[in-house]
């Protein structure tokens, strides 16, 4: 990731964790074992449109019949053709579970595979796992 991408990535994540702690997405019981996902897409020229619909149209959904809770989704200002987003999980455990089970359902499937014959491919996914903080405004 450029220093750029790691630097808003930074902001966003310290922004989003500080201010969306009214949300219903983050307002689910916390457990010590909770953890948050940073994915950080990084698609070819032209493409973020794409993979922006899938997510609006297909992805979000899939994620929420797998237990992954969406906390927010951004588009950085000065990084091109990127998209980051957040996920919490019940737990490093449960993650590794709910993306098994998220990779082999045939919805996403039938998305991914529709999305790649229309061109959508050669993206760059990087992932983080973060557990807040005693201070953090969320859990």
């Amino acid at each position: 990731m450029s220093r750029i991408a790691a630097a808003v990535a930074l902001l966003l994540t310290g922004y989003v964790l500080g201010r969306v702690s009214m949300t219903e997405a983050v307002a689910a019981p916390q457990t010590s074992t909770r953890v948050f996902e940073l994915r950080t897409y990084t698609t070819p020229e032209g493409k973020l449109d794409q993979l922006n619909a899938r997510f609006r149209d297909h992805t979000r959904r899939i994620f929420d019949k797998h237990n992954m809770t969406s906390i927010g989704y951004w588009t950085p200002v000065e990084t091109p053709n990127t998209l980051i987003y957040i996920l919490a999980h019940p737990s490093l455990d449960e993650a590794k579970k709910n993306w098994g089970e998220f990779r082999t359902d045939p919805e996403w499937q039938k998305v991914s595979t529709e999305t790649a014959a229309q061109g959508l491919t050669g993206i760059k996914v990087e992932s983080r796992f973060m557990k807040a903080t005693d201070y953090s405004a969320i859990k």
